[in-house]
């Protein structure tokens, strides 16, 4: 079985979980001629997955990572290799009851059986626990173990039935070989290997072997700590490997599982203890496996203390002690999530890395699914490898962020939350302007860019009856009332938002019509000075972005996106560049500031710092080159805002100049700065507007977003049999915007859904689509012009009625919503008026 053929079609680099898994599925898709590496023994070669607690809990407030997991746990089920046990995530505070109630709701959005229960419930699933010192727990009975070193085998088993995998266990990889950016050959200890593609799927150690090949994947080995205590005289007496529920002990960052007569106690409450993948020792060097590396007793002390309080009955029962100790390595990222995808650097070669048991087999089908169709079942926008700026892939942030991120494994993370370490790596360059107006930065795609700003406080008292206040701390934070006020005074006035996180990319050559034709779902061959906004598919008709293309001239086109898509949008683009040269793309973003400036004013105040901005001189949807002070500036008028102004781009060296400009020329007009906090949530909110990555998905097409265009053009594009056969059958699902009619709690104070809420029945039930996907808030967030606070949400069409009544479930209460709008018709200024008055 180790025998290396000479040629491959693919060579999976890596034999844990998502390894195997991989083989498998491509197998299953009916890819041959495939091997599988591994430098260790089979079936454990060393790695995560053979230390690993193997226990799944399915529920997670993202949508992306909940549907990976139970899609990973209904194949361990498949394969007979899931233990049902149940599991219980227990509450030492109030805090983190609030947070219970928060993650009862992400259960039934994604269907999964939870439930909250007392201290007496728990003792009755879990009677060693000590309910004096917790509050309540939540329980749900799908948690399981699974056997991923079995599940492995299994995988590797089902490629092999199909003629379609050689193995090679204990071989080294030396080397990747690249030729004009692609990958090449494979380069082991027992000989060399031609391939067109490579998956990285050996997790602490991807990016040393990314490395050889050029390319970057940004993770970094970490410690996880775990002990198992025992003999336990009533485990064993249980004769089962695991018979008690799971308990995570979530305020402290423990976990506790029934290990047959043991206990398993693992931490994620020490310090950071990151390690190097050169660090990490050979299998002849480990005293247990590369990944299993020396226990350091002093970084365990408090957790110690913390697992006797709460299990003080069986684990300081005489005769039992520590039976085995140590620091494991996993993989961290800088954001959390998993790195997939084919690299950025290297065509063919592919990353599986950063991954749990509890994602492993889904992974697999979904980077199997991804190599042979150009995108899998499952938007994986959030774990797309792609998804980081230059920046975030430096050793200093990937250090920085890592160990700000390991104690909140089991935290309470706010969905509005901002990393606080390596901050201020990109600036406006008029960032001191902001700063000294007090601005609160929020990060997008790594840039600093104002969410609200300090200097408007002065305006909570000219609208504050129109302002509610949020009395619930977890509502207000990460928010500010101010944001509502500088949303209205950019309504009634003018106001210049900080837009340099925009991505840019600029199109030129003789085939960029036709390229960008063949990318885009809107007619591109405009006369020059017009502005399209377009949906981007993949090849199933689902969204893979949505942006803004400016013509420049007959052969020279500008890409507008977003500042947190720019990989993902400059990977897509360069991907699909015509082989024959005829058309080339160049990233500007570091080039280009643009300062948006909107409201009813917005034309007296960009008149007078230049000539004539009429509605017949500059009409809207089209670019003009301006002059302002002598900053060259490219004048587009569109709107995320809904109100009259333009998007205004100019050199980042003269950004300063255009923003001081800008901003006196405002003042006696009643201009002030307002922040993201209006453009991305209160303005685009009121005027319905979509937002990648969270009403559009690659699960969703533009018919059911209410994007699909008038008419379709003639020119061929990625996604269009699947756009047309879309736009002839009636919608599973119709985007609407709802408003929250009765904000009251059960306690008498009002509460504010933030997002990712289930919407259910007036009787409590689920809402599902005929596709399976569940009803849930896109986007929350004020409406200050239409008094209401607003959410999106994918309905099906007989619930998608305006008028229609439902609920919506936030922090375990049901509050009353409506459907205010079914399709893309603002709620705000329907007809579109203001903005092109």
């Amino acid at each position: 079985m180790s025998d290396l053929p000479e040629d491959a079609n693919v060579v999976v680099i890596g034999a844990g979980i998502v390894g195997n898994s991989l083989v498998g599925h491509l197998a299953d898709l009916g890819w041959r001629d495939i091997v599988l590496l591994d430098k260790g023994p089979l079936p454990d070669p060393g790695g995560s997955t053979g230390h690993a607690s193997n226990f799944i809990f399915p529920v997670d407030h993202s949508k992306e990572f909940a549907l990976l997991t139970l899609d990973s746990q209904r194949q361990y089920e498949q394969m007979g290799v899931n233990t049902t046990c149940g599991g219980i995530e227990v509450a030492r505070t109030p805090e983190r009851m609030e947070e219970l109630r928060r993650r009862m709701a992400s259960a039934k959005a994604w269907g999964v059986e939870s439930e909250l229960i007392g201290p007496k419930e728990v003792a009755e699933l879990v009677p060693f626990i000590n309910t004096d010192i917790i509050l309540g727990g939540f329980h749900t009975p799908s948690v399981s173990v699974v056997d991923s070193l079995q599940a492995g085998t299994l995988m590797r088993q089902r490629a092999l039935d199909a003629g379609a995998l050689t193995i090679s266990p204990w071989t080294e990889v030396e080397d990747i070989e690249v030729d004009r950016g692609r990958v090449k050959a494979v380069v082991t200890d027992k000989g060399r290997i031609r391939c067109d593609y490579v998956v990285i799927a050996c997790g602490v150690w991807s990016p040393r072997i990314a490395a050889m090949a050029g390319a970057s994947i940004p993770l970094t080995p970490a410690v996880h700590q775990m002990i198992d205590v025992g003999p336990i005289p009533l485990l064993e007496a249980t004769r089962k490997e695991i018979a008690f529920p799971i308990v995570r002990d979530v305020d402290t960052n423990m976990y506790e599982r029934q290990n047959g007569g043991d206990m398993e106690v693992g931490s994620y409450a020490h310090r950071a203890i990151l390690h190097h993948p050169n660090e990490i020792p050979s299998i002849a060097e480990a005293q247990l496996s590369p990944t299993q590396m020396p226990f350091t007793a002093e970084d365990f002390d408090q957790q110690m203390e913390d697992a006797l309080e709460l299990m003080p009955e069986i684990l300081d029962v005489p005769g039992a002690g520590i039976k085995h100790a140590i620091n494991g390595l996993l993989s961290l990222t800088p954001d959390g999530g998993p790195l997939l995808g084919e690299t950025v650097e290297v065509k063919g070669l592919w990353s599986a890395a950063a991954v749990w048991i509890k994602e492993g087999p889904s992974v697999g089908r979904a980077i199997a699914e991804w190599m042979t169709d150009g995108q899998p079942e499952y938007d994986l926008h959030g774990g797309d490898i792609a998804r980081f700026a230059p920046n975030q892939r430096t050793a200093h942030h990937i250090r920085a962020r890592t160990s700000e991120g390991f104690n909140k494994t089991y935290g309470i993370v706010h969905p509005r939350e901002q990393w606080a370490s390596n901050r201020g790596a990109r600036l406006a360059p008029f960032h001191r302007r902001t700063e000294a107006l007090g601005a609160v930065y929020f990060e997008a795609g790594g840039w600093e860019r104002p969410q609200w700003y300090g200097s408007n406080a002065p305006l909570l008292e000219e609208f504050a009856d129109r302002i509610p206040q949020r009395e619930h701390e977890w509502d207000a934070r990460w928010w500010s009332p101010i944001i509502n006020v500088e949303h209205l005074a950019m309504r009634e006035r003018v106001a210049m938002i900080d837009l340099t996180a925009f991505s840019i990319f600029e199109v030129t050559g003789p085939g960029a019509v036709d390229y960008l034709q063949r990318m885009t779902v809107a007619n591109m061959d405009r006369p020059p000075g017009r502005i399209m906004y377009t949906p981007v598919l993949n090849q199933r008709g689902g969204f893979r972005s949505d942006l803004t293309v400016v013509r420049l001239g007959p052969d020279h086109f500008r890409i507008i996106t977003g500042g947190a898509d720019w990989g993902r949008d400059l990977k897509w683009f360069r991907d699909h560049l015509p082989e024959d040269g005829s058309a080339h793309l160049t990233d500007a973003t570091n080039a280009w500031t643009t300062i948006g400036v909107w409201g009813p004013r917005a034309r007296d105040l960009v008149s007078s710092v230049t000539e004539d901005m009429s509605d017949e001189a500059f009409p809207f949807g089209s670019a003009q080159w301006r002059e302002i002070n002598g900053v060259p500036a490219l004048l587009v008028r569109i709107s995320y805002v809904g109100e009259l102004g333009w998007e205004i781009h100019a050199p980042i060296e003269q950004g300063e100049r255009l923003w001081d400009t800008l901003f006196e020329a405002g003042q006696p007009l009643g201009c002030i700065p307002a922040g993201a906090g209006v453009y991305g949530t209160t303005g685009r909110l009121e005027k319905g507007y979509r937002l990648m990555g969270a009403e559009l998905e690659s699960e969703f097409n533009p018919v059911e977003a209410g994007l699909a265009l008038p008419k379709v053009k003639s020119a061929d594009f990625i996604g269009k049999e699947a756009y047309l056969a879309a736009r002839e059958e009636e919608p599973a699902a119709i985007l609407c915007t709802l408003t929250v009619e009765d904000h009251t709690s059960a306690s008498g104070i009002l509460r504010y859904p933030q997002g990712g809420e289930p919407i259910l029945t007036l009787g409590g039930g689920r809402i599902v689509d005929r596709h399976g996907r569940p009803s849930y808030v896109t986007t929350a967030g004020s409406g200050p012009s239409v008094g209401k606070h607003l959410l999106l949400s994918y309905l099906p069409p007989e619930l998608a009625v305006e008028g229609t009544d439902l609920l919506v479930e936030y922090m375990g209460e049901r509050y009353p919503v409506k459907v205010a709008v079914a399709g893309r018709t603002p709620l705000f200024d329907p007809d579109d008026s203001r903005m092109k008055a």
